[in-house]
């Protein structure tokens, strides 16, 4: 089963580019060029991953990622940044994010990144279903 990924870049070549990139590793990949737009779409659809620019106009990536984790702990998010400092990779660690990578990215790098995002969203997954199992198990008495 492939990576469903949700890619967010305020630059649009460079999101294309990286998306087609992705795409011939087998991940189905969505694009949008803004955070406002990311959060809809993470509203609207279930994504594995979502790897998030950091520095953008109107909801920076921070901020979306706050965001994100709030309404879907699940989803993964990779950071990517040009402008990285240790400052914003703690601040992104903290809030939630995997992994934090700098551009220009490595596509390996960020292919192990993602395939690492999907393990982990598959355990938090399976964790939360087993939880509802013993809940449901509980309260019926069986």
């Amino acid at each position: 089963m492939s990576e469903k990924v949700l890619l967010v870049d305020d630059e649009e070549e460079f999101t294309e580019t990286l998306a087609e990139r992705m795409r011939t590793r087998g991940m189905d990949v969505s694009t949008t060029n803004s955070g406002a737009n990311a959060l809809q779409m993470v509203d609207d659809e279930n994504f594995d991953v979502v790897v998030l620019d950091l520095k953008m106009p109107g909801i920076d990536g921070l901020e979306a990622l706050k965001r994100i984790k709030r309404r879907r702990p699940d989803i993964q998010v990779v950071l990517l940044t040009g402008h990285a400092t240790v400052e914003k990779g703690v601040e992104a660690m903290k809030q939630g994010a995997l992994e934090f990578l700098e551009k220009p990215v490595d596509l390996a790098s960020l292919t192990d990144a993602i395939h690492k995002a999907k393990a982990t969203k598959m355990v938090l997954v399976e964790k939360e279903t087993e939880e509802r199992i013993k809940e449901i198990l509980h309260h019926k008495g069986w």
